[in-house]
């Protein structure tokens, strides 16, 4: 768990033993990686050998521990069995699971399942695999489970890609519109392969069984085949536009982060003398750049992001105190900004984070400054920063919401100072700017000794207007809903996110940059 963190992984899936062997095991290790190791954490659950008491026990269980997502499968029979049988009290299926979770736990929960581009193995016949008819009874049976409620499909293990992309090409015909994420298994040694491939009566192109035959008891050899079948695998996968991988690693983590280095996808950088929340950030700076951050114009925009795993969790008890007192007029708004500016609070309805990172902290009495001025803060940073091997460059750039008039009087702030970029736009979209609709701006990037400069975080506007809508649903849908029905702070809320402006300001002279002078004399 430990190494694995380190790469920043967008999640990580802890499954279930067969037939429920070892659930209190599962529910142990899930627990410690959402909460001691820190990565977001989705746990297997089986309906095999499981009553419907033991499935609430295990959702209750996670639930408390603020663990949130759950990969709803039907299960392998328990060992010594060669078919599944539903017990007494239990679930037949995966969607009979899905359909009891969105009924008895709503939206808390979210929910992935699992596709299969052969078809399930129970849909496949000896050599001639599954039918037509097989296989689309199968897809029509992955939509009703998404149909059901699940957000998220990982596909079973594959070693034909282009099995996997008719699969994907084929789900988008019937209408399954959610993120679908190939499950990537590297080859470790070849039994095990045949093993698994054995029993998921996997189709082995021939190719691959011409390269391993033989190598097939040279562990090391058979190890070095597996990592460049994964990569050229993925390399296909990313090249036909999907954005996302899985790897599956049976704890053995080593094939596949080679398997991701090579393809760039991950890149270990030791930041010297920066803050380990800004560590921690960039440790998986990559090629395909994703998420508000991201170049609208990449084709990897809009992938599977971190926030389709951080569903409001133990956070939500903080933010009830720090966040659901009255707000009567927009000064205890500004003043609710003002303590999280200060470090006084450690939630934001805006953020996962545990208050404004370590980074900021130099300019938190500017930003206090600026706040009581009608500005309020979301994000901030400060400019460069590096030693004498690694430079990092960051332009100062500040995210805030504010008035149609304070806006107004800031633009014209803007007009005398050049270096100055910014995007502003309200709830309804109405957009102001002083870049054109398609301008990239980075404003982080790293210089390396014999290196090109490594992958920009970008600001541009197509991508901005995207967050926006996540941006101001937050008055309502995170802040106001803290209030009970009637309250009036929920009404000045609600006017607060139809009359403000979300508005990014970029200082671009990151040498000699003060962004707040932009604020001075308003």
């Amino acid at each position: 768990m430990e190494r694995m963190v380190s790469y920043s992984p967008s999640f990580c899936d802890i499954t279930w033993g067969a037939g429920g062997s070892t659930a209190d095991l599962t529910l142990d290790i899930a627990k410690r990686m959402q909460n001691m190791v820190c990565v977001e954490t989705m746990m297997h659950l089986t309906c095999t050998n499981m009553p419907v008491e033991k499935i609430d026990h295990a959702l209750d269980t996670i639930k408390a521990n603020g663990i949130q997502n759950v990969l709803a499968l039907r299960g392998d029979p328990p060992h010594g069995q060669d078919k599944f049988v539903q017990i007494a009290g239990g679930f037949a299926c995966a969607l009979d699971l899905v359909q009891h979770i969105r009924a008895k736990y709503g939206d808390y929960f979210g929910i992935t399942v699992a596709g299969y581009p052969e078809a399930h193995p129970d849909m496949i016949q000896g050599e001639e695999g599954v039918t037509l008819e097989g296989y689309n009874n199968d897809l029509s049976y992955l939509k009703r489970k998404v149909d059901a409620g699940a957000d998220l499909i990982v596909t079973q293990l594959f070693y034909d890609t282009d099995i996997f992309l008719k699969f994907v090409n084929d789900c988008r015909q019937i209408g399954i519109t959610c993120p679908i994420i190939p499950g990537i298994m590297p080859i470790n040694n070849y039994k095990g392969f045949l093993r698994m491939t054995g029993f998921c009566k996997t189709k082995i192109p021939s190719e691959i069984t011409a390269a391993l035959e033989p190598i097939k008891d040279n562990e090391e050899a058979v190890k070095a085949y597996g990592i460049h079948l994964g990569t050229e695998m993925c390399r296909k996968i990313l090249a036909h536009g999907i954005k996302t991988l899985h790897m599956y690693t049976l704890n053995m983590e080593k094939s596949a982060l080679a398997i991701l280095t090579v393809i760039l996808l991950v890149h270990v950088v030791f930041w010297a003398n920066c803050p380990k929340s800004y560590i921690s950030r960039t440790l998986g700076w990559d090629q395909y750049p994703h998420g508000r951050w991201g170049d609208s114009q990449n084709p990897s925009y809009g992938a599977l992001t971190d926030y389709q795993f951080m569903r409001p969790r133990s956070r939500d008890k903080k933010l009830q105190e720090e966040w659901a007192i009255p707000v009567v007029s927009i000064e205890d708004v500004q003043e609710r900004f003002m303590n999280y500016c200060q470090g006084k609070l450690k939630s934001s309805p805006w953020s996962e984070l545990d208050g404004l990172q370590p980074e900021t902290k130099i300019i938190n009495e500017k930003l206090g400054q600026i706040n009581l001025k009608g500005f309020l803060p979301l994000i901030a940073s400060r400019q460069s920063m590096g030693n004498i091997l690694i430079l990092l460059l960051l332009k100062a750039y500040l995210e805030f919401f504010c008035s149609p008039d304070k806006l107004n009087a800031l633009i014209e702030k803007c007009k005398a100072l050049p270096s100055l970029t910014y995007i502003a736009v309200n709830k309804e979209g109405r957009c102001a700017s002083n870049i054109g609709p398609n301008d990239v701006n980075a404003v982080t990037w790293g210089v390396f000794p014999g290196k090109e400069i490594i992958q920009p975080t970008v600001v541009d506007p197509a991508s901005f207007i995207v967050w926006k809508d996540e941006a101001f649903a937050i008055w309502t849908r995170g802040w106001a809903c803290l209030f009970p029905e009637g309250d009036p702070s929920r009404a000045l809320l609600a006017q607060v996110e139809r009359s403000y402006y979300l508005v990014s300001l970029v200082d671009n002279d990151y040498i000699h940059s003060d962004l707040f002078t932009a604020f001075e004399d308003i």
